[in-house]
């Protein structure tokens, strides 16, 4: 198993580090609408479609992503700040701040496929969108982020292994610890003043150092709430895994739970920055 996850997770990396900096930008907008219909039709899975409709709503969703992503520009490499996507950043980071941690502390059922479809959307379209978007301005600036994502899981995972005796959320994800969360909260915010420090420009100067500090509090609780969110729902439908695309990963739901609450948040401070 573990040769199977490891083998498979060099063929994602070589493949997403190749499509994030050789593809244009028209090519990359059209991976990620894939990426997006492929999750949706696990997400679909997820919540009790039946096959026809699955499939009609992953189609959906990826084209969706495709017209949404072309109307706001994200298709010319010229585009600088799509302010046009503000709505979608702004519906997601409303779902996730606000309305998911009341879902994950009742541990509520999805009531019913219409509210499924409207939740797949906003869970799925903003992030995809947000992949298109951020590598806009530049590969690395995409690739840094979803890094920061990883430091939480990985800071998360040896924390708490070393130091977790309190639970974060018993009945959800038995294996998260409290001390696991202060680790990934340490990890991003180091690693995020790293990065921000690097590029410079004076965003750490005065006030903006403890907003950075805040913004990186954040950007790590939504990211354990993005995880938290998938394993309730997986847990709800009595499956381990998303999907069985990704030989020892599980499903491309399973890999990108952390990156549909955060990124849109990004894409947030991205326009917000270049206002």
């Amino acid at each position: 198993m573990l040769k199977t996850r490891v083998i498979t997770a060099l063929f994602l990396l070589a493949g997403l580090l190749g499509a994030v900096f050789f593809l244009p930008a028209l090519g990359w907008l059209a991976f990620v609408s894939i990426v997006c219909a492929l999750a949706a039709a696990e997400w679909g899975g997820m919540v009790g479609f039946s096959a026809g409709p699955r499939r009609a709503y992953a189609a959906l969703l990826g084209l969706l992503c495709l017209a949404c992503g072309m109307v706001a520009g994200l298709h010319r490499d010229d585009t600088v700040a799509p302010f046009g996507l503000v709505p979608l950043y702004g519906a997601s980071a409303l779902f996730w701040i606000a309305c998911v941690p009341f879902w994950l502390r009742k541990r509520w059922v999805m009531p019913g496929n219409r509210t499924a479809a409207l939740v797949g959307l906003v869970l799925l379209v903003p992030p995809s969108l947000a992949m298109a978007h951020l590598r806009l301005p530049s590969p690395w600036l995409l690739l840094g982020v979803m890094a920061a994502v990883w430091m939480a899981d990985i800071a998360a995972y040896f924390t708490g292994r070393a130091f977790g005796k309190r639970k974060l959320a018993p009945n959800i994800s038995p294996g998260k610890s409290w001390e696991g969360a202060y680790g990934a909260l340490v990890g991003v915010v180091i690693y995020g003043l790293i990065c921000i420090g690097s590029v410079g420009h004076g965003l750490l100067d005065g006030p903006r150092g403890p907003i950075a500090v805040l913004a990186l509090a954040v950007f790590t609780a939504v990211s354990i709430i993005g995880d938290l969110f998938e394993s309730m729902l997986k847990r709800q439908a009595g499956i381990k895994d998303s999907g069985t695309l990704l030989p020892g990963h599980g499903g491309i739901l399973d890999r990108i739970d952390s990156l549909t609450s955060t990124l849109p948040l990004a894409g947030l401070v991205a326009l917000w920055l270049a206002r």
